[in-house]
């Protein structure tokens, strides 16, 4: 009970540990330690308070911050999204492609559209087609050969009367020309009927041009030049839309282009119309609308004449064109030969010469004193023996060519050489009337069909052949791709001619 009572009193207690020295020690430790705990702990919460009150510090801070930022954002520039260059590119070279093809699409429709609508809108008159006067199969007399007929038979109605009775002698010789009246002509007669030709010239010349054929080339050094070549041409007519000219087809073989000077000098493009190989003659075209209306007033078509009638021989003619080489050129002169042909291919043609010296590359048309065109003047038909003689076609022998050329058709070719068949070998010899084939091209249609030298072509088709020239005829009525039967008649020995056909695709 002493002890219990000592414990619980504080003093007591203290008193027995001043009376325990180490048991006090370790009391005092432990108390310290205790202290050091509760001053931790203490410090512990203080830190956590300060750290509470330094987080709210914070988010107010935050809070404006983050306005700050929100300003700031809105303060920022928009920037632009990159380009993409491979996209751009894709892009853009899509779009071109549409572009093309739906021009290419435009310009197709357009091309096939647009003569359907100008047709429909516009109505246009086709060309006019071309054709010269026929001329009579038979030869008849011009008016000058009628004069001078007349004066003929005059002058033997005189002579008839003046001479004297059978048996006498006449006292003097060649009084009939002494009697005659005599016409005195000085220089100033001779210049004055110049004059008049020259105005005859004048007034055929608005039917000539200068056709020049323009091709490009390339040299040694590879530089590009152009080389022209020239020659005459015949206005022909105008078909209401192109005016046609005559001119050689040499220079056209290699053309580039194709110029016509008119005779105020005007220059206009033309186009070829069509081509006579075996004539060596074509047809050009320019466009009515390329011409200025002031050489449309000045230039005029040729009056053709005629070679079928009448004669020819010692008739005075005028040479226009190129016939020495130069453009522009006039030569006068006469007929000295009209009854020379000359054969090519399909047909024979007629040749007038005359005592025109002129050069050997000479074009250009022969003209009578009435105004008209009565030759077409090319070297090719002139003799060996004379190139420099001008010599040309005769008129009549070309116009059915040269009228199919102009209206725009093409000529067909057989490829047979012939001549006619004389009355006096038909009733002598029994050889039938016809085209008497006296030769065969080669490589031409006649020669891969079985004619052979020596046939006589007797019928074309339905038409009968009686001649020559009536075969070429009929020849150039048929059109290209034209299939025809031949009938020819063959020589089979003793047994006389035997009657054969062929049946024939004409070409051009």
């Amino acid at each position: 009970m002493r002890e219990t009572r000592y414990f619980s009193n504080k003093k007591c207690l203290r008193r027995y540990l001043k009376r325990n020295s180490l048991l006090f020690i370790f009391m005092i430790w432990t108390k310290r330690q205790l202290q050091v705990l509760k001053g931790k702990k203490r410090m512990t919460e203080t830190e956590k308070q300060k750290e509470k009150e330094t987080e709210d510090k914070k988010i107010p801070e935050e809070s404006e911050q983050n306005k700050n930022k929100d300003v700031e954002f809105i303060k920022e520039k928009v920037k632009e999204r990159p380009l993409n260059k491979k996209k751009l590119l894709r892009r853009t070279l899509i779009t071109a492609s549409m572009a093309v093809v739906f021009g290419l699409i435009a310009c197709f429709t357009f091309l096939l559209l647009e003569p359907i609508f100008s047709n429909w809108l516009y109505p246009e008159e086709p060309p006019r087609q071309v054709q010269f006067e026929e001329e009579p199969a038979n030869e008849e007399l011009l008016p000058e050969d009628m004069i001078l007929t007349q004066t003929a038979e005059e002058e033997t109605e005189s002579e008839t009367e003046t001479q004297p009775e059978t048996g006498t002698e006449t006292e003097t010789t060649g009084n009939t020309w002494e009697n005659r009246p005599q016409a005195n002509l000085d220089i100033a007669d001779y210049q004055q009927l110049y004059r008049k030709i020259y105005a005859l010239v004048q007034n055929v010349s608005k039917s000539i041009v200068t056709v020049t054929g323009v091709s490009s080339d390339v040299d040694w050094f590879n530089d590009t030049y152009e080389n022209k070549g020239q020659t005459s041409g015949l206005i022909l007519a105008d078909n209401g839309r192109e005016v046609l000219v005559l001119v050689e087809q040499s220079i056209l073989a290699e053309a580039d282009q194709i110029q016509v000077t008119f005779c105020d000098n005007t220059q206009c493009a033309a186009e070829v119309k069509q081509i006579d190989e075996t004539t060596g003659l074509a047809v050009i075209s320019v466009l009515m609308e390329n011409i200025p209306e002031a050489t449309k007033n000045q230039i005029a078509p040729a009056s053709l004449g005629s070679t079928l009638i009448g004669s020819q021989i010692a008739t005075p003619v005028i040479a226009l064109g190129r016939p020495i080489g130069g453009s522009n050129s006039v030569v006068y002169g006469m007929v000295t030969a009209a009854d020379m042909n000359i054969s090519l291919v399909d047909g024979n043609y007629k040749v007038i010469a005359t005592d025109i010296y002129g050069s050997t590359d000479a074009t250009g048309v022969l003209v009578d004193l009435s105004g008209q065109v009565i030759g077409i003047i090319s070297q090719k038909t002139a003799n060996e023996d004379t190139p420099n003689q001008i010599t040309a076609y005769g008129i009549s022998d070309l116009k059915k060519s040269i009228e199919k050329m102009s209206n725009g058709q093409e000529i067909v070719k057989f490829g047979v050489y012939g001549t006619d068949v004389p009355k006096e070998v038909q009733e002598n010899q029994g050889v039938p009337a016809g085209a008497y084939v006296t030769g065969i091209e080669m490589d031409s249609l006649a020669m891969s069909v079985g004619i052979q030298s020596g046939d006589v072509i007797v019928k074309l088709g339905d038409a009968e052949i009686d001649s020559f020239a009536k075969y070429h005829e009929t020849l150039l009525e048929i059109l290209p791709g034209t299939n025809t039967t031949v009938t020819v008649m063959r020589q089979s020995g003793r047994e006389g001619y035997t009657e054969m056909t062929f049946d024939v695709v004409f070409a051009s």
